[in-house]
């Protein structure tokens, strides 16, 4: 068989401890033919075969999106970007610029807003009445756990009067005995989304449920077109496989009908999303949704939770109190007896878990949830895994390697890395804590299996950014440097991530990563100063053989 494409002249990172390096791929219908010496790969070359020559620049296994939500961001490339914009001026100015620019959009949604963009104190409705008070306004906080609203957005989605939340979940009242404008968690701002007719897209993050009525084929198409713009925002920083963070059978049959019609350009897993207000039967959705995508490119297969919030906003769950705020820990959404049944009824299925869990308190309950479920249905591969792990107390380090827990981190968001300033978030942590905080090299060294992603939409998902920041995240005082080298940064955003969604390789392919997948760099990674990695570029994507993305 003569390859489709070669890709040659390049400083190929395999992933591969045998065979680390090489000059030049060769692939063939969607697989990686060969991998070796440039003059070997060259010489397989067929007349329809398509050449590039890398130019010495970096190639390596495509980048592998462990935590990512792809549906939220593809919609949300189209809102207003707040990145490095504080104070009321600025903001003032980028909303009424965008607000100009879309005169129909029923709702004027930001993105990225930073807890401390009024100094540190507390951001209101009246703060942004004050940037406009006649339409409804509202903007997400950079870790999309918070929502800001104006009067006009709080009246129109019904809030204004505040309302019933479940547990975890809160409309914020102020001291006037109306809604202050802060809206925590997914449930509580589900409604403002539901402004800008982008509520069936949230359904998977915010309830776990499915849209009812089921949406119509132009319903669909509207919510397919956000979708692919996702993909192709992917696509051009090196992603060729990912795992969508939230889900419901809603989102693997947009990414479906993508796929049937030619414009599915990553692999995609979706989990089922279990929440605590479910029975067990529940269960029964993802077992079907398991069974019915589960080909190369779509696949589901695991159940997400979220064990608690985070710590801007005070709902992280600690096991000591929050500086400044005497008896205030927050609480789990599971309670410890409630998950280790939930767990083990989980896993006796066959499924794997991914539980998000920021503070020690949370991190320590899934542990002892996963731990029970090993203890019930006995050692498998399990491969079940930690989103975040942002604080974790000492005695736990040990415990994720020795049970095989996966870490699934992510290297932008500790404070003092990329575009997050060490303070205030620093501060919601505690001195006295910094250490035990936003661990990497620690957790590594005790056994734990690292996996790397962005978590898009909360910081962009700039891959080079994202390891830069892993490179030259700032050490806390007091605490250990976290840093891991170069290649354990690039293996955790190739092959770690690969092997901790249960898609490494098998017989005949290139790496332990996917069949046909491969990302070209705009440079030779390994002679760029770290600082600068974040500018590189990509220059080539390729999926499945399908190159879908060349600068």
């Amino acid at each position: 068989m003569s390859p489709d494409l070669i890709v040659t002249n390049a400083r190929v990172l395999t992933m591969d401890d045998a065979n680390p390096r090489a000059e030049a791929v060769a692939i063939a219908g969607g697989r990686i033919l060969a991998v070796g010496r440039r003059a070997a790969i060259e010489a397989l070359a067929g007349p329809a075969t398509r050449m590039i020559d890398a130019q010495g620049r970096t190639a390596l296994p495509g980048f592998f999106e462990s935590h990512l939500h792809l549906v939220l961001g593809g919609a949300e490339l189209a809102h207003l970007q707040l990145g490095g914009i504080y104070g009321a001026e600025p903001l003032g100015a980028a909303f009424r610029a965008y607000g100009a620019a879309n005169p129909d959009r029923p709702l004027l949604m930001a993105q990225g807003a930073d807890y401390a963009m009024f100094g540190g104190r507390a951001i209101t409705r009246q703060d942004l009445d004050a940037i406009i008070a006649d339409r409804p306004i509202a903007m997400t906080a950079y870790d999309h756990h918070t929502v800001w609203a104006n009067t006009a957005a709080l009246v129109a989605a019904g809030l204004l009067q505040g309302a019933a939340m479940p547990a975890g979940h809160e409309v914020v009242m102020g001291p006037d005995g109306l809604a202050s404008g802060e809206l925590r968690e997914f449930e509580a701002f589900a409604p403002v989304i539901a402004l800008g007719g982008e509520l069936r897209l949230n359904l998977g993050i915010a309830t776990g449920g499915e849209p009812d009525p089921w949406p119509t084929a132009a319903e669909r198409a509207v919510d397919r077109a956000k979708i692919a713009r996702g993909l192709a925002h992917c696509a051009a920083h090196g992603i060729t496989s990912m795992v969508n963070m939230d889900g419901n059978r809603y989102t693997l049959e947009l990414l479906r009908e993508l796929r049937d019609a030619g414009g599915l350009t990553a692999r995609v897993k979706v989990p089922f999303h279990f929440k605590p207000t479910m029975d067990l039967s529940e269960l029964d959705r993802a077992v079907a949704m398991t069974r019915d995508y589960a080909d190369d490119w779509l696949q589901s297969g695991f159940v997400k939770m979220f064990m608690d919030g985070v710590m801007d906003s005070g709902t992280a769950y600690r096991l000591d109190d929050y500086p400044g705020q005497p008896g205030h820990r927050s609480a789990p959404l599971f309670g410890p007896d409630r998950f280790k049944a939930i767990a083990t009824e989980i896993d006796r299925r066959g499924l794997q878990i991914a539980v998000h869990a920021i503070g020690d308190g949370a991190v320590r309950v899934t542990i002892d949830g996963l731990e029970a479920a090993r203890q019930a249905n006995g050692p498998r591969d399990s491969r079940h895994r930690i989103e975040h792990i942002e604080l974790i107390d000492r005695a736990d380090v040990p415990r994720l390697g020795a049970l095989g827990i996966v870490a699934s981190l992510q290297p932008s968001h500790p404070p003092g890395a990329m575009d997050f300033p060490l303070f205030p978030s620093l501060d919601k942590v505690g001195r006295n804590r910094w250490p035990d905080s936003f661990r990497v090299r620690t957790l590594v060294e005790a056994g734990a299996p690292l996996a790397f992603a962005s978590d898009w939409p909360v910081t962009d998902v700039a891959v080079l950014r994202n390891i830069q920041a892993a490179l030259t995240r700032v050490p806390y005082e007091g605490a250990e440097d976290e840093r891991v080298g170069l290649m354990a940064v690039l293996r955790a955003y190739t092959a770690g991530g690969a092997w901790a969604a249960h898609r490494e390789s098998v017989t005949g392919r290139l790496i332990p990563g996917l069949a046909g997948d491969l990302v070209v760099l705009g440079g030779d990674i390994e002679a760029t100063d770290p600082q600068d990695v974040g500018r590189m570029g990509i220059a080539l994507t390729v999926c499945g053989g399908r190159v879908t993305h060349q600068a």
